[in-house]
């Protein structure tokens, strides 16, 4: 049994509803997806993807029809046998066009380019675009896309999902732990090793890492270990495996643009150019995070813009000091100053990585006349808050699905994106997402979607504050793991991890 914390309980087992990575790295070893990305390759890309419920797939000449040939022989775990009309029920339930329809759909916004999905056999099945999208095959291998059973209801879904994957639910008991069995008829012969893993839900880090290195815990939360704590953890222990990297994460700003104060563009504008984002990477990751747009910063990012591009937008440049000068005028001019400070609250989240962020963009409109205070949230209430814009300025962190501009600006930016918490919508720049999104030249579409990266900087729409470092921890026996494919593009579905006798 391979034990592991949980940093926060999740609010269902449903990942289609779900938006944090709490549900998707304790529930989605239960799935498999019709592809995935190679968890041995370092860096996932299209390069990198490889069969799973699909034993192949295949485009037609002008890109707007994706064939897939379905493994047979696959069962979901009560039995019934996983056909092409599962991936139909799945992409209903993605497209909004399901009788049935999800609560919540985070993951929609990916799939407004699908027309229909259609089934030839049992084993065949397309995927019919209205345009050509080169970045469907990389969003179907994101672990954030598991695969549905057609036959099993939504509200069991939520409580007791069936998969086809190597690990069956056993127990889902909220804010304690979620245990998962061994699936025994998993259809890769031989796997999992494991005969189960056991998430205990303990939502202090410190207390979390205490009990790892005791020997309570066989690995931490994927990416759950600060750089800081990590020099502790190594003090502490000399036999703990560790490996740290940059993730598909960042912690951001939100504004919510249609109320007082933030819907004066001088006042977004003024706060844009106070961030010192320099001081949000050394608090965050003791300085070895990154600075970056709204995608995934280089080297370890293949869309994010250059250093050079960056440093031109507004609120990038080095002179710190010209721009909160620039930030007190335009504060002075919407009526506010030293004496009559802007009094507003931030919110912020009940779990550690939103601390030391939400006490440094306090410090920092300080600067230019806020007069911040903090509220903080539960996560069972947080994101309701964030869907109902019950909030003016909010620290959030934001783990991207997969490493491809159309995931980032579909889902943070298209005007009917749930997961658009600025209620950002600007139609023009939404046709330049279009334009990116079907573009096949790979090197013509960086550029496309570095334009609209450093457009999007220039609205003050969502503002990314910090790119996260931070490490996985396990114990010298446990084998398998691929901490470098971190992030909820893989899934983590423990299929390939083993543990020698403890």
């Amino acid at each position: 049994m391979l034990r592991v914390f949980q940093r926060e309980t999740p609010t269902t087992a449903s990942i289609l509803e779900e938006g944090n990575a709490a549900t998707v790295v304790a529930f989605m070893p239960i799935f498999n997806n019709l592809v995935v990305f190679d968890p041995a390759v370092p860096q996932s890309s299209d390069q990198s993807i490889v069969p799973d419920l699909a034993e192949s797939w295949s485009w037609n000449e002008d890109k707007t029809q994706l064939s897939f040939t379905l493994r047979r022989g696959v069962k979901w775990h009560d039995g019934m046998p996983f056909t092409s009309s599962d991936v139909e029920c799945t992409f209903n339930l993605l497209t909004n066009r399901a009788r049935n329809r999800l609560l919540s759909n985070p993951r929609g916004a990916w799939f407004g380019n699908v027309k229909s999905v259609q089934s030839k056999t049992d084993y065949d099945v397309t995927i019919h675009l209205k345009r050509p999208q080169p970045s469907l095959l990389a969003m179907l291998a994101s672990g954030l896309t598991p695969i549905y059973p057609c036959h099993v209801p939504l509200t069991q879904m939520r409580v007791k999902p069936v998969g086809t994957g190597p690990f069956v639910l056993d127990s889902f008991d909220k804010f304690d732990r979620i245990r998962l069995k061994r699936n025994p008829a998993y259809w890769k012969a031989g796997r999992p090793y494991l005969d189960g893993i056991e998430f205990s839900v303990v939502a202090s880090r410190s207390a979390a890492l205490l009990s790892f290195v005791a020997g309570r815990y066989d690995m931490t939360f994927p990416g759950e270990v600060s750089m800081t704590q990590l020099r502790d953890v190594k003090r502490q222990s000399s036999r703990v495996v560790c490996e740290a990297t940059t993730m598909n994460i960042n912690t951001n700003l939100l504004l919510n643009r249609d109320a007082a104060p933030f819907d004066n563009a001088d006042i977004r504008r003024a706060l844009t150019l106070a961030l010192d984002r320099r001081e949000f990477v050394g608090s965050l990751d003791s300085g070895s995070g990154l600075v970056g747009g709204h995608l995934y910063p280089p080297p370890d990012g293949r869309w994010g813009m250059p250093a050079e591009m960056l440093a031109k937008v507004p609120g990038y440049g080095t002179d710190l000091g010209k721009n909160r000068e620039e930030a007190r005028a335009l504060m002075r001019s919407a009526g506010f100053g030293p004496d009559k400070p802007l009094e507003m609250r931030i919110l912020s989240r009940a779990v550690s990585p939103y601390r030391n962020p939400v006490t440094v963009l306090s410090r920092q409109l300080r600067e230019i006349y806020f007069e911040p205070a903090i509220e903080i949230v539960e996560t069972t209430h947080w994101y309701t808050r964030l869907q109902r814009s019950d909030y003016a300025l909010a620290i959030e962190t934001t783990g991207n699905g997969i490493d491809d501009p159309d995931q980032v600006f579909y889902e943070s930016f298209s005007c009917g994106s749930e997961r658009n918490y600025s209620r950002y919508c600007n139609p023009e720049v939404e046709r330049l997402f279009e334009v990116q999104s079907a573009e096949l030249d790979v090197e013509k579409r960086r550029q496309l979607a570095w334009d609209i990266d450093a457009r999007l900087l220039a609205d003050g729409v969502r503002l990314p504050l910090a790119w996260r470092r931070a490490a996985t921890c396990w114990q010298p026996y446990v084998n398998g793991f691929a901490p470098q494919t971190i992030g909820a593009a893989n899934g983590f579905r423990f299929e390939d991890v083993w543990m020698e006798r403890r």
